[in-house]
């Protein structure tokens, strides 16, 4: 049955990665003044790729919601990184590049990382548990994490801005399936209903709309290879931590299996960074960009701070949009040509 667990859970990280990539394609044409503002989402919501997004990821997330009810945090959250090798996969058609050997060493040792936690778990040997349901407080300590990288990243360059808000994605991410498993087991064997009387179901659902409120940010503020790989390492770590600390998840005490169960985590977090950093999550709007031009001219000059959106911008862009480009002229004669016109 625990495989059949394992192979839901695949599944879930195929729709989560694929949700990721059609949502950060679509959060970062949108200007960087709407970082960590509603309006972020406002405009968002009128971007068919992004809606497309969030209908693939809401399914991934249904389907993990069963499997973290079912599983233990360290054993699911693990596997749930596997969501950057399918959207590695869907990363290449986009960015129309080949894959290179550093991601595909990287998806070999994220699949290392994940098989070698998930075989550690299937061992007889000494264990000890240290949880218990009186310390959610915890879940608020990773919170003020979050809101500790939220503010830091707020002055940061693009780049450190991506990072340490998708981190704190992550983390809310972890804590959200957290309290998914807690409401999977209160309603397992009721009416679903029931979830409604329970303070789980509303914690869950508060703390996953914080999450895909700064993930999206942190979308919006750099390409994926920035923020990707900070969201994938957080989750499984807030999510195992909590499952140590509040549902009891068995800690084996064995020297050799804490040995490899380090490594792994070594390995997984390596293959993390490797296939989240491939430049073809850098370059996706390469095939984009007639249709990008053509959406900068639909926004009003205040849309674009920078005056990027001048008049001769807007010209290059028409030209960019119809597929040509006319010859550079001087730009004396450009002005008697059009004080000719003018007269006429």
């Amino acid at each position: 049955m625990n495989g059949l667990y394992v192979g839901i859970t695949l599944i879930a990280a195929m729709l989560t990665g694929s949700g990721f990539v059609l949502q950060q394609h679509a959060a970062q044409q949108v200007s960087d003044a709407e970082f960590l503002r509603l309006g972020l989402i406002a405009r968002l919501v009128r971007n068919r790729r992004w809606l497309v997004g969030i209908a693939v990821m809401t399914a991934g997330y249904l389907v993990q919601a069963w499997t973290l009810g079912h599983l233990t945090l360290s054993v699911t959250e693990p596997l749930l990184t596997t969501n950057l090798i399918f959207a590695l996969l869907l990363a290449v058609p986009l960015s129309g590049q080949a894959l290179r050997k550093t991601e595909i060493v990287g998806a070999v040792l994220l699949t290392a990382g994940v098989a070698a936690l998930s075989l550690t778990r299937t061992v007889k040997a000494p264990s000890e548990s240290f949880g218990s349901s009186s310390h959610w407080p915890a879940a608020a300590g990773i919170a003020i994490i979050v809101v500790l990288l939220v503010q830091l990243g707020r002055t940061r360059p693009s780049g450190l801005r991506a990072t340490l808000t998708g981190t704190a994605a992550g983390l809310m991410l972890g804590i959200a399936d957290a309290f998914t498993r807690r409401s999977v087991q209160i309603i397992d064997g009721r009416h679903p209903f029931h979830l409604l009387l329970t303070w789980p179901g509303y914690s869950g659902v508060l703390a996953s709309i914080i999450a895909l409120w700064l993930m999206q940010s942190a979308f919006n503020a750099a390409p994926l290879h920035a923020s990707l790989p900070a969201v994938t390492a957080a989750e499984p770590t807030a999510g195992i931590v909590l499952g140590v600390v509040v549902f009891g998840d068995r800690v084996h005490i064995s020297p050799w299996l804490v040995t490899v169960q380090v490594v792994g985590v070594v390995i997984m977090v390596t293959g993390v960074i490797l296939v989240a950093r491939a430049p073809i999550f850098r370059d996706l709007r390469l095939r984009e960009l007639p249709h990008a031009a053509i959406e900068r001219l639909q926004h009003p000059p205040s849309d674009y701070p920078d005056d990027t959106a001048s008049p001769d911008a807007t010209a290059d862009a028409d030209d960019l949009a119809a597929g040509h480009q006319e010859p550079a002229q001087d730009t004396e004669a450009v002005s008697q040509s059009g004080q000719r016109t003018l007269a006429e």
